[in-house]
């Protein structure tokens, strides 16, 4: 893999020695010109879709825990599954995307979403539950990561770039919106996930005649043993977030972590020695990409692993019910949607890294502005920090992928997007388990526990914020 420099731009070549860019294999070569409107509406419904059912557990977890029977200290999981899915295959998916085409794995991914996700439904313990999250936590990825790479295809130029980026952002907070509301909705859980298989599947079918084919073929094989050990790493590190609930210092929890450790490692390794690897390590010198990836985590950490348990903790300590929980978050993520979808027009005038900070610092304001509301028992003391928190959560949908696209060349757009939704889903899995472990653990209750997982969300959104504004871009 060749090194970026930060600082310089490469010296001119000649076009008969220049690298192929996005070129498509000549099997491709015959595809049309991709057609902008299908291109942006088709990646958008899929990324609406598979963020929907991402949301799914949120409002309905009490009910799903016990058609499963599925004990507290295990719920972790029926959250956990989806999230663990994607980290484990958005950086294998974005290569394989760019390399054997993006249209060919965003289809692929959009069909096993809605195949998985009919299963899901017929499973009838936690275990095969979770195994079908976490094999839809898969084909997300294999959507996710190759939309983006499809829209920057489709829009090469900046300006239609950062128009559609924007549009696909405020569809991530579309699909968090509508997730609960519809499952909220529909009485039986089980026919919810039905509703969201067939959905998924409708996709699809469309894509398969209104997409264009992109690459950008690097050759050599597949980073099969960097995804299977980066994929183990992740297991381990959920596991032992999830099992340190029942005590930090168990032996389990110990060699889990090691076990990630080591992993970890090991990943670094393969990297660093395979011709096709997963992610170009060099990437991690380029200050947009850390800023990319390090906001990715942090929102998976502070933002998503909150309010990922939060619905179903209203639900057990206010005794609002499925539905009443939905309309209530919607003021949370409709209002995400709706400041993603306009935080385009800020481009050329506030950066995509400060966008991030703002996001953050707003999420931590919002989130100190609940803090005391469960244990008064007063939901409406929740709406002010709701709102606040949804603006925030919606400048970071916004910046995120248009970020995560920026840092990396643009034949490499796919991987890109994998790297940033990686680590996102990463900080989700820990913050999940994280917010659980707080909000259940606590002497004083659930509702101390909730305020004491609040303040370290809100502590995690101010630590993002600073470090995203230190990775400023080198001078020339």
């Amino acid at each position: 893999m060749s090194r970026f420099n930060e600082r310089t731009l490469p010296e001119p070549v000649a076009p008969a020695a220049a690298a192929p860019q996005d070129a498509p294999a000549p099997a491709a070569a015959a595809d049309p010109a991709p057609n902008r409107r299908a291109t942006l509406a088709l990646t958008s419904a899929a990324t609406a879709v598979a963020l929907m059912t991402y949301t799914a557990p949120m409002v309905t977890l009490p009910q799903t825990a016990a058609a499963l029977h599925t004990p507290l200290s295990a719920q972790a999981w029926l959250l956990n599954g989806t999230p663990l899915g994607l980290a484990a295959l958005l950086l294998v998916a974005g290569s394989l995307a760019d390399d054997y085409g993006r249209r060919r794995i965003f289809v692929a991914g959009t069909f096993a979403l809605g195949i998985t996700t009919a299963l899901g439904a017929l499973t009838t313990n936690t275990w095969l539950f979770t195994l079908a999250r976490i094999t839809q936590g898969g084909a997300s990825a294999a959507l996710l990561a190759s939309s983006l790479g499809l829209i920057v295809h489709a829009f090469p130029d900046p300006r239609g770039r950062l128009h559609a980026t924007g549009v696909w952002g405020a569809f991530v907070s579309g699909g968090i919106a509508l997730g609960p509301v519809v499952t909220g909705a529909i009485p039986n859980w089980r026919l919810a996930y039905g509703v969201l298989a067939a959905a998924a599947l409708i996709v699809a079918a469309l894509s398969t005649r209104a997409l264009s084919e992109s690459r950008a073929p690097r050759g050599g094989r597949p980073d099969l043993a960097g995804a299977v050990t980066f994929g183990l790493a992740l297991v381990s590190l959920v596991a032992a977030l999830t099992l340190g609930r029942d005590g930090w210092l168990r032996a389990p929890v110990g060699l889990l972590l090691l076990a990630t450790v080591v992993l970890l490692g090991l990943f670094v390794v393969l990297e660093r020695r395979t011709a096709t690897p997963m992610i170009d390590l060099s990437l991690l010198r380029r200050p947009r990409f850390l800023a990319s990836s390090a906001g990715g985590l942090f929102t998976g950490l502070a933002v998503i692993g909150l309010f990922s348990f939060l619905p179903a903790l209203l639900q057990q300590t206010l005794g609002l019910s499925a539905m009443e929980t939905a309309w209530l978050f919607l003021l949370w993520s409709g209002l995400s949607f709706a400041v993603a979808l306009q935080a385009r027009r800020l481009g050329g005038r506030v950066s995509p890294r400060i966008q991030l900070a703002i996001g953050f610092v707003l999420h931590a304001g919002g989130t100190l502005a609940m803090l005391g509301a469960i244990g008064a028992g007063s939901w409406p003391r929740l709406l002010p920090g709701l709102l606040i928190a949804g603006v925030g959560s919606g400048l970071l949908n916004a910046a995120l992928p248009l970020l995560s696209v920026e840092s990396v060349p643009p034949q490499r757009a796919a991987m890109g997007s994998g790297a940033q939704q990686t680590f996102r889903y990463i900080g989700s899995c820990a913050g999940v388990a994280l917010t659980i472990a707080l909000a259940t653990s606590s002497a004083g209750g659930l509702a101390r526990g909730a305020d004491i997982a609040m303040l370290v969300s809100a502590g995690l959104a101010l630590l993002a914020a600073v470090g995203v504004v230190a990775l400023r871009e080198r001078a020339a």
